[in-house]
């Protein structure tokens, strides 16, 4: 899959997400990115700590899924923003956030429906 692309289709998707990255396993974004104006919340540091947490909680899921099936998203709403993980492989998460009034049902169906093309 073009990871890439992926991420510039993501946030052409809905005005109201913020970013559509790929990290890998030690929690670097290597693909996509964060929409034209959008100001950061977090530094590069605490994003980085935050893929990590994701990573962790997603080896978690997996350990689970013989028992209640493969994990195909989580969701997480803070007060400023919301995020959506993907499992994409063995080696990479899909990240998105959004703004906290998306509507986040019809995004991660849309998301859903390019990881599946």
């Amino acid at each position: 899959m073009d990871f890439d692309r992926l991420c510039k289709d993501i946030i052409g998707l809905d005005p109201k997400i913020r970013f559509a990255g790929v990290c890998d396993d030690v929690g670097e974004i290597v693909y996509g990115g964060q929409r034209e104006g959008i100001t950061d919340l977090l530094s590069t540091e605490e994003s980085r700590r935050s893929n990590l947490q994701a990573i962790a909680r997603w080896a978690l899921r997996s350990s689970l899924s013989p028992k209640v099936g493969r994990g195909r998203y989580a969701i997480a709403e803070y007060e400023k923003i919301k995020r959506i993980t993907f499992p994409m492989d063995e080696s990479n998460l899909l990240l998105v956030t959004t703004e906290v009034d998306a509507d986040h049902n019809k995004i991660i169906r849309d998301i859903l429906t390019l990881i599946r093309e």
